[in-house]
């Protein structure tokens, strides 16, 4: 559960390759399931904590390319 807790920390803060490892690390599944896992706890987070994000939908992970 803390890890789950770190990976949310690091989705609300754009750490998004930190969050990715974590993922990985926690699962121990690939990059590409990884990147599906981030996506469905981003969209959950959204929905659930939308004033703890920094930045608007349109800006989080602009400059990320998967």
């Amino acid at each position: 559960m803390e890890d789950n807790v770190a990976i949310d920390e690091l989705i609300l803060a754009e750490r998004i390759i930190l969050a990715l490892h974590a993922i990985r690390a926690e699962s121990g599944c690939g990059i590409h399931e990884a990147i599906d896992e981030f996506q469905r706890r981003y969209d959950r987070l959204r929905a659930e904590r939308p004033d703890d994000f920094t930045l608007p939908p349109d800006k989080y992970g602009r400059n990320f390319y998967s």
